[in-house]
């Protein structure tokens, strides 16, 4: 529970003040129902400490995002404060690229959790769920881009822009997903090994 406590205090937070006050809500006030969600569901079905350990770190990462809309995660600032040169010039980023680190964190840190869940109270074997939660991580990933696709579409084009986090790259859905199922196969693998 202090995990989510945690999760929560850090979406609430993250809409007062935000330089995007008419975006933000949009990405974390439902954070903020996940939470409720999951506060609630573990008292009927409890969870390790690592399941929700995962999902909160995940969350945690997503609300940072929601405060900027992704785009503008001012991680070079940060970096730079530290007194260390900033991870575009390191690595010669033309884009910032928060949105990637979350998209392969939602396969890293969610694999754990779906297959603990089917093993736990589906009666999934350890290998058929890990299957299944890699299996998961790509269909959602895919699900999500439509999702956004379809919301922009509906949006003015400014606030489309900014809330899709294209930046200009047409191929933006494909490496997000690719990403995701990255991390997902990731984590997979350790999981498997540690056994």
């Amino acid at each position: 529970m202090a995990w989510l406590g945690v999760t929560a205090l850090g979406a609430l937070l993250s809409l007062f003040d935000t330089p995007f006050p008419k975006l933000a809500p949009m990405q974390n006030l439902p954070t903020l129902l996940v939470v409720a969600a999951l506060a609630g569901s573990l008292r009927r079905w409890p969870l390790p400490s690592s399941v929700v350990a995962c999902l909160a770190i995940f969350l945690m990462l997503h609300t940072l995002g929601g405060r900027y809309i992704y785009s503008y995660v001012p991680y070079d600032d940060w970096v730079q404060a530290l007194g260390l040169p900033k991870l575009s010039d390191v690595f010669g980023f033309r884009r910032n690229h928060y949105d990637r680190l979350v998209h392969f964190s939602f396969g890293l840190l969610l694999v754990h959790p779906i297959a603990t869940m089917l093993r736990r109270y589906a009666g999934v074997g350890a290998r058929l769920s890990l299957y299944i939660a890699v299996e998961f991580i790509f269909a959602a990933s895919a699900l999500y881009e439509i999702f956004e696709w379809m919301l922009t579409m509906l949006m003015a084009g400014a606030d489309a822009d900014a809330y899709n986090g294209q930046q200009g790259d047409v191929w933006d859905a494909q490496k997000d997903m690719a990403c995701a199922g990255c991390g997902a196969l990731l984590t997979a693998i350790w999981l498997r090994l540690r056994r």
